[in-house]
């Protein structure tokens, strides 16, 4: 197998990779697993996301889902549209806004989320079992930290 060469012509060793290149590779693998979990259960992950999101904030827009779920709006629309026909959510219309459709969980939603509850937090767990308790409070407090410094805190 060949292995990859950096455009200077020298093979990167660990500390050459960026943070950035390693997140990212860390989000992959998460959403790679996190696809085969939740397909058991007819979902995609960013379905799964879009479903936690808002079964923490209940009533939000298609729009606010959309930039608490990290997809575009189209994207939500059709997302939604799929999840609505799955029975996992319902809109309504917004009573200070007739144009404003608002989303929550159906009974069905918050049973699939309750479902999956056991096999993501093995996933999660997978993640880190070679951490210790300390290694993974400091990787938490540095993923928030990051997330702040990037201006991606969650809505409260």
């Amino acid at each position: 197998m060949a292995r990859a060469v950096g455009l200077d012509g020298t093979v990167p060793t660990a500390k050459d990779v960026t943070l950035l290149y390693l997140v990212k590779q860390v989000e992959l693998a998460v959403r790679h697993r996190l696809d085969a979990v939740v397909a058991e259960h007819g979902l995609t992950s960013l379905q799964y996301t879009a479903l936690t999101v808002l079964a923490r904030h209940p009533g939000m827009s298609a729009a606010d889902l959309a930039r608490n779920s990290f997809v575009r709006a189209q994207t939500m629309t059709q997302m939604v549209l799929d999840l609505e026909g799955k029975g996992h959510l319902s809109r309504e219309v917004d009573p200070s806004s007739r144009r404003r459709m608002l989303l929550t969980l159906t009974d069905r939603g918050r049973r699939v989320l309750e479902d999956l509850r056991e096999p993501v937090a093995a996933l999660e767990a997978g993640m880190v079992e070679g951490m210790s308790a300390a290694d993974r409070a400091a990787f938490r407090a540095a993923l928030e930290s990051a997330r702040r410094a990037l201006g991606q805190a969650p809505p409260r």
